[in-house]
């Protein structure tokens, strides 16, 4: 089985490298990694502040937050009913 992330496979990424490598030198790539991800966790505490403060306000103004979460929870089994039923029709084509 092949996995693929973003249509990309071994070799692409291989050349996507080698020419990050040439391009940015072997000493400044441990320093961008750091940097992005620095802003990958500061993306991730700001919408998780965002989501505990529309909780709060939600809360606050007597809104019922546990429907949304059971309205996911449907969501996601009707998904996966679907992955289950459409699954061997993908494989034939």
């Amino acid at each position: 089985m092949k996995i693929s992330y973003l249509f990309i496979g071994g070799p692409e990424i291989f050349i996507i490298m080698l020419f990050v490598v040439v391009v940015f030198g072997a000493d400044k790539i441990p320093e961008i990694a750091r940097g992005l991800g620095k802003g990958i966790r500061q993306v991730k505490d700001a919408t998780n502040d965002i989501k505990r403060e529309i909780n709060e306000s939600a809360q606050k103004q007597g809104i019922d937050t546990e429907i949304v979460s059971d309205i996911n929870k449907e969501i996601n089994d009707v998904k996966d009913n679907l992955d289950d039923l459409t699954g061997p029709i993908k494989r034939k084509m």
